[in-house]
């Protein structure tokens, strides 16, 4: 049985072709983030004291953390999800996205082992973020970015079936993870030094 990812000379014994539609996969991806990111957003809003930068962070770290401990996660502990014959949603999530890369089918170990860390460790952290747990878990997200990036960029940059895979998977999807958590330890980073800054003052007066 042949295959749809690139290399074509990739060797995946046992494949079983995608199951259901581009459609069929990323419409309930896409609608259950938004559900679980308004909901976040509506119940913040009974919160006082919050600002809405506040509301939109707390939409982003639950979205990041259940990405990485659902999304990666099953992507970690199911080694064979490309074989199964009845596989379930998130088989069919990974065979999908492989098409954008697929050191992902083929259980590359270094993105096997990045993917591992952010579901393991990142993922719950980012349901517990504080200023100085944010800057680590970004920094931690920044890190597996550039580990992801340069991996591909090192084993020949040609891991996507087309271009439209390559920018709306490999780049778009991935992307956030990038300019939001830079964002992010930035301005954690500003909130750090302004306390530290704050109680020095105290301490000259």
């Amino acid at each position: 049985m042949g295959h749809p990812y690139a290399p074509a000379e990739l060797q995946l014994p046992g494949y079983v072709p995608l199951q259901l539609s581009q459609g069929q996969i990323l419409a309930p991806y896409l609608g259950a983030s938004l559900l679980l990111v308004l909901v976040i957003w509506l119940v913040s809003g009974k919160c006082r004291g919050l600002s809405k930068t506040d509301r939109l962070l707390m939409c982003w770290w639950e979205f990041t953390g259940l990405t990485h401990i659902i999304i990666e996660g099953t992507f970690v502990f199911a080694p064979g999800f490309f074989r199964k014959e009845n596989p379930n949603f998130f088989n069919e999530l990974w065979k999908e996205y492989s098409k954008g890369d697929s050191r992902y089918v083929a259980r590359d170990t270094a993105t096997l082992t990045v993917e591992a860390i952010t579901a393991v460790l990142e993922g719950p952290a980012s349901l517990l973020a504080v200023h100085i747990l944010q800057i680590a878990v970004c920094l931690g997200q920044l890190y597996g970015c550039l580990v992801y990036f340069i991996t591909a960029y090192l084993d020949g940059f040609n891991f996507w079936v087309s271009p439209f895979y390559f920018w709306a998977y490999f780049i778009g999807a991935n992307s956030f993870w990038v300019w939001i958590p830079t964002l992010i330890a930035m301005r954690s980073w500003k909130k750090i030094c302004a306390a530290f800054r704050a109680e020095e003052a105290k301490k000259t007066k």
